[in-house]
């Protein structure tokens, strides 16, 4: 079936590149397999739903004359940075579950038809019948969201009979919308038809505007180096103009400004000088404002401060107090370490790309955060899922803001925000979106070597991290191999006894692994004694023995306390542990799981960690229950 649907995706684009070349007979293309195969990449790898799939489904007319239909919004002057709005939905004749309303944003998006895309949206792997909705919404609801609406509880006379009988009834619905400074005006448009037939009913008369577009906003925290004392933050802000960090006692720093543009997204393929453009430089942009960085300094380790950050000129952000990690070779360090969280709504819409988990992850790490139990946070990779539709970016920022805020937010790239054919990435599927790191890389600069060579290494407490990309070349003397082999050789046992190796794909897993990737990197993981590995990419929870080559060269014994301890005082060989279970909807194990995999929890959570110089301990808290369903302990003596 799979071939079957692949072929037919192929027939399908190689007849609309077809009518494109007769359209420009001087132009010249040829079509990649990395198209060919998009179908099945994209099915694998990302989940398609009704809604994600909208902008390539046909656009129909409604046939509805009804003078009666209104949409309006409940909501006293503009809109703030942050709120839950009601719409309204009035004047319906007759009810129907395949009624929605979309948030839709620029106001001035066009969300007719698009006739001549059909070509753009293939790669996203759906080969629905089209035309196609030009931009993609940012949310929609059902208007059965209000139980009240199908049964016309809510309902409204429009006319009355001469002997005073109402002749004409219509009913309304209303739905909540949480909405965040997106600094671009929105609107709703009421589609009846559902998600796969949809036809526009009518639209807001006036669009709604933020009250402060330029508002400074979802600043995070990130190290710089080993040192600690001095801090990256990073924010966003409608405004171009430079603004201030200002902290501890009448310090402050200007902040160094940048941004992208849709020409600086990827494009999968190319016909002479026309451009096929990707979700991210069609319809999935969004502008994102201007990004704004600045190195708060003089700070000590393990200290609090505060600081707040904007201008006179567009307002200031509320006063945050910080907490700076310990610096590297100091006894302690509490640590969270997650992979492929991305966000979910908080009004219950459907949107783009939802990670059900990530909710009650953030919840469980803020209440961590807000309790003095966090140091540094790492994310191992897929951090936001915006893949392609910039404006998502916007919505994870504020989600993660309790968090990021306030403690160092450490991060890796992932699939979702690298790969793309033809772009330098080693995956070559289309799971970016067309984005090829050029947000994450703007949105989370991390201390790297230099633009789009994502791997870096810090030293916090008694554990020296050696972050990495699996999402770039790899192989034996690329220069990220040769970066690795040099990092790892260099490190202090005796000021960093713990020597963590992480990244976003894994070696081990129980669904299976690239094989090259293990054959390739591990050993440079014995040579080097690392202590614990650490994976995202696969959604759960699964921690090996000390496993080299597949087999277990040390299991771990019960302490007194019946926690799995690995003695790492002989060394034998790492432990790895896959943490992807985050956010995206979770993988269920096989039956028949290897010898070498000793725990698999497929429940949503967060791994907690308290390093000392003699003990590493790392704990998984399930989200939903906040029980430690998995700990272990390795020693050195």
């Amino acid at each position: 079936m799979e071939q079957r649907a692949t072929t037919h995706h192929v027939h399908k684009l190689s007849f609309i590149l077809l009518i494109l070349s007769l359209a420009f007979p001087s132009s010249s293309f040829e079509l990649r397999p990395s198209v060919a195969d998009s179908t099945f990449l994209h099915s694998n790898d990302t989940a398609i739903s009704d809604f994600r799939v909208l902008n390539r489904r046909a656009l129909f007319q409604c046939p509805d004359l009804n003078p009666y239909l209104q949409i309006n919004v409940t909501t006293q002057g503009d809109l703030s940075d942050e709120q839950f709005i009601t719409v309204n939905v009035s004047g319906v004749l007759v009810p129907s579950d395949g009624d929605w309303v979309a948030m839709v944003s620029p106001s001035f998006s066009d969300v007719t038809t698009c006739l001549g895309s059909e070509a753009y949206y293939l790669q996203t792997g759906d080969t629905s019948i089209l035309p196609l909705l030009c931009h993609y919404p940012v949310k929609a609801k059902y208007v059965t969201s209000d139980p009240s609406y199908l049964s016309c509880k809510n309902q409204k006379c429009q006319k009355y009979g001469n002997n005073g009988d109402c002749e004409v009834r219509t009913c309304a619905g209303s739905l909540s919308f949480h909405v965040v400074n997106i600094r671009t005006n929105i609107e709703f448009v009421f589609f009846a038809g559902g998600f796969s037939t949809p036809c526009i009913l009518t639209k807001t008369d006036v669009p709604l505007k933020f009250s402060n577009p330029n508002s400074p906003l979802h600043g995070h925290l990130s190290s710089i180096d080993s040192t600690a004392t001095s801090m990256r933050l990073t924010w966003v802000s409608g405004d171009k103009e430079p603004q201030q960090v200002q902290y501890g006692d009448g310090k402050s720093q200007t902040s160094e400004v940048t941004t992208f543009s849709a020409a600086d997204m990827c494009s999968e393929f190319r016909l002479g000088s026309i451009v096929v453009p990707s979700p991210a430089k069609d319809f999935g942009w969004h502008d994102p404002g201007y990004i704004h960085t600045a190195v708060m300094s003089g700070l000590q380790p393990s200290s609090t401060f505060n600081y707040k950050y904007g201008s006179d000129a567009v307002g200031w952000s509320a006063e945050i107090q910080f907490r700076t990690p310990p610096a590297g070779g100091s006894d302690e360090l509490k640590f969270i370490v997650f992979g492929d969280m991305g966000k979910a709504p908080l009004d219950s819409s459907a949107e783009h790309y939802i990670q059900p988990g990530s909710i009650s992850v953030i919840k469980g790490m803020t209440e961590e955060v807000e309790n003095g139990n966090v140091d540094s946070i790492f994310h191992i990779g897929d951090i936001s899922y915006a893949t392609g539709f910039l404006v998502e970016w916007d919505y994870f920022l504020n989600l993660i803001t309790p968090l990021a805020s306030k403690v160092s937010y450490m991060t890796a790239i992932g699939n979702h925000e690298r790969d793309y054919s033809d772009s330098g990435s080693w995956y070559t599927g289309p799971d970016s979106g067309g984005e090829c790191g050029v947000p994450y890389e703007t949105y989370f600069p991390m201390p790297t070597p230099a633009k789009d060579k994502p791997w870096y290494s810090i030293e916090q407490g008694s554990v020296h991290f050696t972050v990495i990309s699996t999402e770039h070349d790899w192989t034996e003397k690329s220069e990220q191999y040769e970066w690795m082999k040099t990092d790892m050789a260099s490190v202090d046992r005796s000021k960093t006894p713990w020597l963590v190796f992480t990244g976003h794909r894994p070696m081990y897993s129980s669904l299976g692994a690239d094989d090259q990737f293990l054959e390739t990197v591990e050993p440079l993981l014995l040579n080097n004694k690392v202590d614990l590995v650490l994976f995202g990419h696969v959604h759960n929870y699964e921690r090996t023995c000390s496993i080299y080559n597949s087999e277990c060269l040390a299991i771990p014994e019960k302490d007194k306390n019946g926690i799995d301890t690995y003695d790492n005082t002989n060394y034998s060989a790492p432990v790895q542990a896959i943490v992807g279970m985050a956010g995206f909807s979770l993988e269920k194990f096989p039956d028949d799981a290897p010898s070498w995999s000793l725990v698999r929890i497929s429940e949503f959570g967060y791994v907690r960690a308290h390093a000392t110089k003699d003990e590493l301990k790392l704990e998984f808290v399930n989200s939903d229950t906040k029980n430690v369903d998995d700990s272990f302990i390795i020693t050195k003596k």
